[in-house]
């Protein structure tokens, strides 16, 4: 595999998948609200990087958490302001976010505005001899982190609770459940996780304009993933991330990266009319059949 750089550059794509994938679950899967803004929360995590390089020329390490505090505490803000909101009013507020920043960036000059911006990566550290190893290694650790925070909330009493909110908000609310802090801390851990896998983009395609990082394939991917393999459990977003990223890359190398949407889109469609529960839905289904 070392011989071919490629290997590394779609497992990147992969595994990014895979963080904003679970990220979205947090937020859409575990507690209900549908978010359409994954771009604009990976965009300030990019951006976030792009303007620690120019302004500090800062290592990505030291971008990665400056991105994820930022996306972090825009997610946060975005809670505060539209948590009060339900159902498709909360989503379409998350998708005018995305609008509203991208607008922003286009009009940025110091980041290059709406042609965008390059910048030449720095070397990469000794152990690694390109940046596609070392940028391969780097989302493996994310991906990892963040599928470990999603077992943890799933596991705890925080998934316990986001869960009651998914299942009827009012009712958890009379249980006591602290409803309006539960949803504050999903809004942070997701955007802030979404942030995160946006930090590294810069140094992968090193060329940062709007069209690129406000992309509606991250919107599209970050929500599809997890419905295909399954909202109410952390291993359903990586199973989506992985079957529908492999199926990408190779179209995109086979075919071309326009039919990436449409497959997304045909198999989306495919699952809610025959599993809505997603892939761990229905291997669960057949296993209760078998039993039975």
């Amino acid at each position: 595999m070392g011989g071919n750089r490629y290997i590394y550059f779609a497992g990147y794509v992969v595994l990014q998948y895979i963080v904003l994938a679970t990220a979205w679950n947090v937020l859409g899967g575990y507690t209900g609200y549908v978010n359409f803004g994954t771009a604009a929360f990976f965009a300030t995590g990019a951006y976030s990087a792009l303007v620690l390089i120019l302004a500090f020329n800062a290592t990505l390490p030291f971008q990665i958490l400056a991105g994820a505090l930022a996306a972090g505490l825009l997610g946060l803000g975005i809670g505060y302001l539209t948590l009060r909101l339900r159902g498709v009013f909360f989503s379409i507020a998350t998708l005018a976010l995305s609008v509203v920043l991208q607008t922003v960036v286009s009009n940025w000059e110091y980041v290059g505005g709406g042609k965008g911006l390059s910048i030449i990566r720095p070397k990469p550290p000794a152990l690694f001899p390109s940046h596609a190893e070392y940028l391969f290694v780097v989302m493996v650790l994310l991906a990892a982190a963040s599928v470990a925070l999603a077992w943890w909330i799933e596991h705890s009493w925080v998934g316990r609770g986001l869960a009651a909110i998914r299942d009827n908000e009012e009712a958890a609310e009379c249980m006591g459940v602290p409803t309006l802090r539960l949803k504050l801390f999903a809004t942070t851990l997701s955007g802030c996780l979404m942030g995160v896998a946006g930090t590294p983009f810069p140094y992968y395609v090193t060329l940062v304009e709007p069209g690129s990082v406000f992309s509606l394939d991250y919107a599209v991917n970050s929500l599809a993933m997890p419905m295909i393999g399954g909202t109410t459990t952390w291993v359903g977003p990586i199973i989506g991330a992985v079957l529908l990223g492999t199926a990408q890359q190779v179209a995109t190398v086979t075919i071309s990266s326009e039919l990436n949407l449409l497959i997304v889109g045909i198999v989306l469609v495919a699952f809610v009319m025959l599993a809505p529960q997603g892939i761990v839905g229905l291997v669960q289904r057949l296993f209760r059949r078998r039993g039975a």
